[in-house]
């Protein structure tokens, strides 16, 4: 796959940094997320992918039977979009952005903002969920 380092169950060597920004909040972020991620969902895979000039490590994006999420960093924030998140319950309301939209929500992170790490977890899991009833269907 073009553009794209791939582990299963393990984080990539850069993951989370980004080019000439090491130590960031947003690193430390993506770093916290990613832990949440691999808590909620043991054995998560975890691709760089869309790699460029400006993000040369591209952006980590977590599976489990299909897409689950990707974490993007901002000049100013943190966006972690899940794939399938408008056909997820999200009574917490950590969707902050994308709610106009009928497949993807985000949720944005600012510097200084908390996460409720066990609504997130809930999504992440959620999320995996729907993408097995999805794979199960495709194999019926």
């Amino acid at each position: 796959m073009a553009n794209s380092a791939s582990t299963s169950g393990k984080t990539p060597a850069k993951a989370g940094a980004r080019s000439g920004a090491a130590g960031d909040w947003r690193d430390a972020m993506i770093a916290r997320i990613r832990k949440l991620i691999e808590q909620a969902v043991p054995g998560v895979t975890e691709e760089r992918k869309w790699a460029k000039a400006s993000n040369p490590d591209g952006v980590p994006t977590w599976y489990q039977d299909g897409l689950i999420c990707t974490g993007e960093t901002y000049e100013d924030h943190v966006k972690v979009t899940f794939a399938r998140g408008g056909s997820l319950k999200d009574p917490a309301r950590l969707f902050k952005a994308g709610t106009e939209g009928a497949v993807r929500r985000a949720v944005d992170l600012y510097e200084g903002d908390t996460l409720d790490d066990k609504a997130f977890k809930t999504l992440v899991r959620d999320a995996v969920a729907l993408n097995q009833e999805k794979a199960s269907a495709r194999k019926k």
